[in-house]
């Protein structure tokens, strides 16, 4: 199915009008540019939304500001890959949407990216490492020679090999025995970070560590032993891998309570939200982890024109909630949407559309976006953008949680706020 086209006459002029410094295209006011916009507002990874609707709201107050006539149309996807593919389908046929929105962690990217590249359907998807993404979406995922890139859609995050550099890169500040225990979830994060041949194993090895693998865990377990009893017999001092915020907490707790002391934890996805680590309490101190975004990044809203710290400051005024990482990525989608409609002549035109993100180059609040395949190998450079990464601890203090960069050497950059330390 191809995009209606209902609004093709007079939906957008080649004509710009300027307010507070900003030019977009003048939208009929009667005929609505729909934005589609998918998530996990509820689930199990409903912490990485918790800031979705403090960018949506001010996405339409600025549009509002200028005059223009853009709807936000925003579906949860439950934290479940499948209901993310039928709302999406909603969204198209439903609603008629003329562009698409999709953020975090490829069961929610992925299917919806799937269903959009499907119908023809711009779609602009993020807060997902670009392999699981766009290797995940390939009718052969093993055989590199029969990937495909895509026509309607573009993604912009890091990559497992950034990650992983990153986190090598806070473990060589340690004293440790180097040995690795990996610990990865049954999904398409967990697959592709745990893969022998692209994921964590090769890498790790690569840098002088000793990497173990125990499997593959079912989502939502509730019992961890035989992963923690592989790691104490391998002495791993440095668990690393990926899991969703609950399966991290079930790890853990049961870790302290079988003995399992690694001085090092350091997994993506697991607690990133502030959420997932105050409900730890004073067990997230010095869990280290991936830091795409922080109010620290020396990036500024190309919408608004606030700084990184600006607009974490501006959404825990707002909301009475503290800052998180998905704020700036969010935020950015918005960005990169207004962009987008104020350089192409007519917003139904889903191929001209679609052109028009592939010829974006805005510096965002997450940094410079540009799908010049810069950085990546060629096989993605059409489809994907990397956005820099660092590496970070949380710090508790009276019991609460602090993000502190403490590894730059991969976005030098975006500065320092502490040393890596040991757990305690």
């Amino acid at each position: 199915m191809k995009r209606r086209t209902l609004l093709k006459t007079g939906a957008a002029a080649g004509l710009l009008t300027a307010t507070n410094g900003l030019f977009t295209p003048v939208i009929a006011q009667n005929t609505p540019i729909k934005i589609g916009f998918i998530n996990p507002q509820t689930g199990p990874l409903a912490a990485f939304s918790e800031s979705d609707a403090f960018s949506i709201a001010r996405f339409m107050k600025v549009t509002g500001e200028l005059g223009l006539n853009i709807e936000v149309i925003s579906k949860d996807s439950q934290s479940n890959a499948n209901r993310a593919a039928e709302v999406a389908k909603e969204l198209i046929v439903n609603d008629g949407i003329h562009m698409m929105l999709v953020a975090t962690t490829p069961d929610t990217t992925n299917p919806v990216t799937t269903v959009c590249e499907n119908e023809q359907i711009p779609v602009i998807s993020t807060m997902a490492p670009w392999q699981p993404w766009f290797i995940g979406q390939q009718a052969n995922p093993g055989d590199p020679g029969s990937w495909q890139p895509f026509e309607f859609a573009y993604h912009y995050m890091w990559g497992v090999d950034d990650l992983l550099k990153v986190f090598t890169n806070m473990w060589d500040q340690l004293d440790t025995n180097k040995k690795v225990g990996g610990l990865f979830s049954n999904d398409a994060d967990g697959n592709a970070f745990g893969n022998p041949n692209i994921g964590f194993p090769p890498a790790i090895t690569a840098d002088g560590y000793d990497f173990f693998d125990s499997g593959r865990y079912e989502i939502l377990t509730d019992d961890f032993s035989a992963q923690i009893n592989a790691f104490k017999a391998q002495g791993s001092d440095i668990i690393t891998g990926v899991a969703i915020p609950p399966d991290f907490t079930t790890f853990l707790n049961q870790s302290k309570q079988q003995g399992l002391n690694p001085k090092v934890i350091t997994l993506a996805k697991a607690y990133q939200a502030p959420q997932a680590a105050m409900a730890l309490g004073d067990s997230a101190h010095n869990l280290s982890m991936e830091a795409w975004w922080t109010p620290d990044h020396p990036f500024k809203s190309s919408l608004t024109g606030e700084s990184a710290r600006e607009l974490a400051t501006t959404f825990e005024q707002e909301t009475g909630k503290p800052w998180t990482q998905a704020i700036g990525f969010i935020h950015s989608l918005f960005e990169l949407t207004s962009d987008v409609m104020q350089r192409v002549d007519d917003p139904t035109d889903n191929e001209a559309v679609a052109e028009a993100i592939a010829a974006t180059q805005v510096d965002t609040v997450v940094g410079p976006i540009a799908w010049d395949g810069a950085g990546l190998p060629t096989f993605v450079q059409k489809n994907v953008c990397k956005t820099p990464l660092v590496g970070a601890q949380w710090k508790v203090q009276d019991g609460k949680p602090e993000l502190v960069i403490v590894d730059n050497q991969t976005a030098p950059e975006i500065p320092l706020g502490g040393k890596m330390e040991a757990l305690e």
